[in-house]
């Protein structure tokens, strides 16, 4: 006699998990986005040499492609994908984005003179970042509401 396996549906995620998932696609959108853009300004400059601007590109891809698979995986229900987005991108990818900007200021850089002296180029670069740190922080807050923590457990 054989027993027939029974497989249940995935539950589906709720909205904290789906809008959190939404929102690491975004983040690594706009992360991939800001290496075109350095990688640019770093080929014109002349700042950067090939073999330096492809090790640097070869660990961002590798991020990239992590955080979208680990993404993934949070959002079909894997706890420790939660645990990981959280700490590697959430607390150091975060602190990797703000520590040059916080660094600047903390040695007496000015606000307002790194703002008038922006080019378009900076701006665009910061509006990226911007949306960037948005989409990291929220998806982390979203991936601990009750109705995540719910979803997680049961999954």
């Amino acid at each position: 006699m054989h027993s027939a396996v029974v497989t249940h549906p995935a539950a589906t995620p709720p909205a904290e998990i789906r809008t959190a998932y939404a929102l690491w696609l975004t983040a690594v959108a706009a992360g991939a986005f800001e290496t075109v853009l350095a990688i640019g300004r770093m080929a014109a400059d002349g700042t950067a040499s090939a073999g330096e601007i492809g090790v640097g590109l070869a660990v961002r891809l590798t991020v990239f492609t992590a955080a979208v698979l680990i993404a993934r995986r949070m959002r079909d229900g894997a706890r420790w994908a939660r645990i990981t987005l959280a700490l590697g991108l959430g607390v150091l990818g975060t602190a990797s984005m703000v520590v040059q900007p916080l660094g600047f200021l903390a040695d007496g850089g000015s606000l307002s003179a790194a703002l008038s002296g922006a080019g378009a180029l900076d701006w665009v670069f910061g509006a990226s970042r911007a949306v960037h740190v948005a989409a990291v922080l929220t998806a982390v807050v979203l991936m601990f509401r009750p109705a995540a923590n719910t979803y997680l457990r049961r999954t």
